[in-house]
């Protein structure tokens, strides 16, 4: 699996969407309110520490059971503290992945996608560069 490092562009206020304060029904269709509560700022709703985020484009499959897939973003945040089952970006002799962290029984980078194999490092030998903390994927056709 490879990564691409996506820089956003710089800007003062970021883009405003807007947002509506009625959640919509995943089940059953439910009256709409039909208005906006405010505007959403994406980068303020994914970013909590700009400073320590960076974002990745994800090539490959080998995280489809974690709804991760072949070019969606990923939101890293390197403050973010990692534990087990965090999805990580780790690094293991200087090759970057997407993994799940698993640290009990024994310390692996698991892939959840059963195609794939778990990836049992040596502990000195790998670096986490940050923790996922949000996926951005499109539904476009």
């Amino acid at each position: 699996m490879a990564l691409e490092r996506i820089t956003p562009l710089p800007s003062d206020e970021g883009i405003l969407l807007p947002i509506f304060a009625e959640p919509v029904a995943a089940g059953f269709p439910s009256p709409a309110a039909g208005y906006e509560e405010n505007e959403l700022n994406l980068h303020d709703y994914c970013v909590r520490r700009p400073s320590a985020t960076f974002f990745l484009r994800v090539t490959g499959d080998s995280m489809r059971d974690a709804r991760i897939h072949d070019g969606d973003v990923l939101v890293v945040d390197r403050a973010e503290e990692p534990c087990h089952g965090s999805i990580v970006i780790a690094s293991i002799d200087n090759e970057f992945t997407v993994k799940q962290l698993q640290l009990r029984p024994y310390p692996c980078l698991m892939p959840l996608n059963p195609a794939f194999s778990p990836i049992r490092f040596d502990p000195d030998s790998l670096q986490i560069w940050g923790v996922v903390t949000f996926t951005v994927m499109s539904h476009a056709p």
